[in-house]
């Protein structure tokens, strides 16, 4: 099963100059417990935002760019590659981002694991509109703002609609 793992604005912001647009600790540890002990497939900028591999985790790093090496991840030029390494290692595979990655794989995965974060901001990055014909919201569950958290937000899951 591949996965999109996002967190997004409610206009499907996801990012600004390479960054994040906000700090959600309880959203960090979601996505911690859904990704650790599988493969993650992720562009080189949003490697490069992150800063280091990250851990438990196969590091897949999809980029055109040549004679670029990082210690402890597996870089590939295109995103077929990057499953195939992927689906040796295992059958759960997610998707980390940033928007060119989400734009190529949103029509070959089986779910979208999506954090809607309950604001707008300003963003030069986004990911795609979720088409209510093809997905299914299947769980969402919701948080309000406390003191580590500055955000209302909800975890929702999104499943293909499987066409009988």
């Amino acid at each position: 099963m591949t996965t999109i793992v996002v967190a997004m604005g409610e206009n499907n912001e996801i990012g600004l100059n390479n960054q994040l647009l906000w700090h959600l600790p309880k959203d960090l540890k979601h996505f911690k417990d859904l990704t650790s002990g599988h493969p993650i497939i992720m562009g080189r900028k949003t490697y490069e935002s992150i800063g280091k591999p990250l851990p438990n985790r196969t590091n897949i790093v999809v980029s055109r760019k040549k004679d670029w090496f990082e210690e402890g991840i597996l870089i590939v030029g295109s995103i077929k590659e990057a499953m195939k390494f992927a689906k040796k290692i295992d059958e759960n595979i997610f998707i980390i981002g940033g928007g060119n990655i989400y734009e190529q794989t949103i029509d070959i995965v089986d779910k979208l694991e999506v954090t809607l974060v309950k604001a707008h901001w300003e963003a030069d990055t986004h990911f795609p509109k979720i088409n209510e014909k093809i997905w299914k919201k299947t769980n969402e569950i919701c948080h309000e703002k406390d003191e580590k958290n500055s955000y209302d937000f909800c975890f929702q899951t999104f499943e293909k609609i499987k066409n009988e």
